[in-house]
């Protein structure tokens, strides 16, 4: 078996227990590799050949097995930063519990503790923001959604952040 067909079996074995988007690091270590400029060649080979999709910088996906379309942004977003607390808020969070009336269509905000960023993928535009806060002061004001697998806010926190980002409060029904 060739490494290509080595990769294939790693997504399709990895889908079946839930998980469906890599990083290279990770799919290195899966195939017994050494995540070296070689292996990350390989992988931008297997891209233009069809085999893998780029999700953003270091993360993939197979298109042959594909992982679950309504939670796959999640999925990415904790490869991109999950080694720092983050949560859906602001704009998202408030639109998802009816605060605001606008659907955010292809933008979702999260607060971090990490570093501010947007990146693009194809499921959507995922914007970073940085909080200085403490996590012992933000905490109390998550939960844990089971579905997407990530923390929210709660109403009132995600509007002290959207104060605090000096975004627009107009949005807010009153």
């Amino acid at each position: 078996m060739n490494k290509k067909e080595r990769l294939l079996l790693v997504f399709a074995s990895a889908v079946k227990a839930g998980a469906g988007i890599h990083t290279a690091p990770e799919l290195a270590f899966m195939l017994k590799e050494q995540h070296t400029p070689a292996f990350t060649k390989f992988l931008a080979d297997c891209v233009n050949k069809g085999l893998l999709r780029r999700d953003a910088a270091g993360i993939f996906e197979s298109v042959l097995t594909p992982p679950e379309q309504a939670t796959a942004i999640y999925d990415i977003i904790g490869k991109l930063r999950g080694d720092v607390l983050s949560y859906i808020s602001l704009e998202s969070q408030l639109s998802y519990t009816g605060e605001i009336s606008q659907v955010l269509m292809d933008r979702l905000t999260v607060m971090t503790k990490g570093r501010s960023g947007t990146f693009s993928t194809p499921y959507g535009v995922i914007e970073f923001t940085h909080t200085k806060k403490s996590i012992h002061k933000i905490a109390p004001n998550l939960y844990f959604d089971f579905d997407i697998k990530m923390f929210r806010a709660e109403t009132a926190q995600a509007i002290i952040d959207l104060k605090d980002c000096n975004r627009n409060l107009h949005l807010l029904k009153s």
